[in-house]
């Protein structure tokens, strides 16, 4: 483990702290590739009743959105799921997906948030402060904050998500009929280019491409959930 990912001592008043502290080292401008050559999407779930984490990690070329690589990383469960420092637990065998892929992405998706968190520092801005990789979060949930403007219906919509005067990221209708994503900026990217970003990648599905894909694999979806997931959406 390192400093900014240290090992589970369940001090999690430790773990607040640091979150800030690395929250106010995020950059939030541009510094990824023009014109990107390869995405990354990554997601995480839990097998054997959680006792072990399951980090999905794939890599699609930026124009044609082909798959290069998948990888699955697996690692025993560090920590229990408190709110407010998913990262912790989760990021571990996110970089170890990471590792295993044949390069790493000029971008990644990360499912979860970016600085739409409590303390600015969501697993999308953590994994990119660790790795130095221009990330954004793709959530499906509000972790915190309120969109004060009604969200148009229409695909490619979007309207600011904002905890007090704070915009910390945007509610983006992917599909309409769906619900809004969630997102906000990880590392090295830009307010304004999130949602650009990320609606570049939707296809027919409410998730982008890389976050869905790496969806099924954390799921560990079978074609039949899979068909069925993308009828609900």
């Amino acid at each position: 483990m390192t400093e900014t990912l240290p090992e589970w001592q369940g001090d999690t008043a430790a773990l607040r702290t640091l979150q800030s502290e690395l929250a106010a080292q995020v950059v939030l401008r541009d510094q990824f590739a023009k014109p990107l050559r390869t995405i990354a999407g990554f997601d995480v779930g839990f097998e054997d009743d959680g006792a072990t984490t399951r980090a999905a990690a794939v890599l699609l070329d930026a124009d044609t959105m082909d798959l290069i690589d998948q990888q699955v990383a697996r690692l025993p469960t560090r920590m229990p799921y408190i709110p407010g420092l998913l990262s912790f637990r989760e990021l571990p065998a996110l970089l170890d997906a990471l590792a295993m892929l044949k390069h790493a992405p000029d971008l990644a998706f990360i499912d979860g948030h970016g600085i739409a968190h409590p303390r600015r520092l969501g697993i999308a801005a953590h994994f990119g402060m660790e790795t130095d990789i221009p990330s954004i979060g793709v959530g499906k949930k509000i972790l915190v904050g309120e969109a004060r403007l009604t969200l148009h219906e229409m695909r490619g919509a979007f309207t600011p998500l904002r905890d007090g005067r704070e915009q910390i990221g945007w509610l983006l209708r992917s599909k309409p009929g769906c619900l809004p994503l969630i997102v906000s900026p990880g590392h090295k990217v830009a307010m304004p280019s999130a949602p650009e970003l990320v609606m570049r990648y939707v296809t027919k599905y409410r998730l982008p491409e890389p976050t869905r894909l790496a969806d099924r694999i954390a799921s560990r979806r079978d074609r039949a959930d899979e068909t069925a997931d993308e009828q609900a959406e």
